[in-house]
């Protein structure tokens, strides 16, 4: 599976100038037909908690144009309204002809930051049949909490797809957290941090691809750019057959969490 991840400097709580950004990237540097394009966590608004303005089907729209355009799966960062006053902290991933195939809504909100405040808390993981691979989407601070994706990996992950809004003063956390992810879940990660600044922080971007050994296959740096590579199965194969070390987890120490399932078949 070929994945693309495009890490640039949101426009805070503007859309349209957002889109137009990402859209330049894209066109100078396409993402493969069949593969998967990543954004950053409310990829086209920044850490934004004016809900009200946010929340709207903009974000969608963009993403099922961009996977019509280019022929691809898009996994885009969004906020939506939840049940109550509050939003949801949304990845969503769409097929290549724009349908929605499932949402993912932010496990962990950053009550340090206030998040919880504004976004209420997701309740259920998403895995996704795409390219033969089973991929689990993950957004910003789920990265600290190492239970809720080994649930994902018992549940049959194989690729975990975070994007985020992971601010400098902790890249140095990004970077070994995001290798630790990789290493005990013998999985590929693929993180697409955004970079720049808002009102409030700045970001060092620092996105990567790192594959089920821990080995960094690529990253970048603090400039808005588009890291890409492919993700050959048999490498995870290879090394789950060699390294077991899901035979010895203890699993009765995890709980559990429902997951959505999209299956290949949904794609028609």
């Amino acid at each position: 599976m070929h994945v693309s991840i495009l890490q640039y400097d949101i426009v805070w709580e503007d859309k349209p100038a957002s889109h137009a950004r990402m859209d330049d990237m894209l066109e100078a540097h396409p993402p493969q037909p069949g593969g998967l394009l990543l954004t950053p966590e409310l990829g086209d608004v920044g850490i934004s908690c004016n809900i009200d303005r946010i929340a709207d089907g903009t974000s969608l729209e963009w993403a099922a144009q961009t996977a019509r355009r280019f022929e691809c799966f898009v996994q885009h960062g969004f906020a939506e309204r939840g049940d109550g006053q509050r939003g949801l902290n949304t990845a969503a991933i769409v097929d290549p002809k724009g349908n929605l195939l499932g949402r993912y809504s932010k496990v962990h909100p950053f009550s340090f930051g206030g998040e919880t405040k504004y976004y209420e808390r997701g309740e259920r993981l998403l895995m996704a049949d795409l390219g033969g691979m089973q991929v689990c989407p993950m957004i910003c601070y789920d990265l600290r909490f190492p239970e809720l994706w080994r649930l994902a990996r018992r549940a049959g992950a194989e690729v975990f797809t975070i994007g985020a809004s992971w601010p400098s003063a902790r890249t140095a956390h990004w970077r070994s957290l995001l290798v630790a992810r990789a290493i005990e879940n013998q999985a590929w990660v693929i993180a697409c941090n955004r970079t720049g600044s808002d009102p409030h922080l700045t970001y060092d971007g620092a996105s990567m691809i790192v594959n089920p050994l821990g080995d960094i296959l690529t990253q970048a740096g603090h400039e808005p750019m588009i890291l890409q590579a492919e993700l050959d199965p048999g490498i995870q194969k290879e090394w789950r057959d060699a390294m077991r070390c899901q035979d010895d987890a203890e699993d009765r120490f995890l709980g559990s969490i429902e997951i959505d399932r999209v299956p290949p078949d949904v794609r028609g």
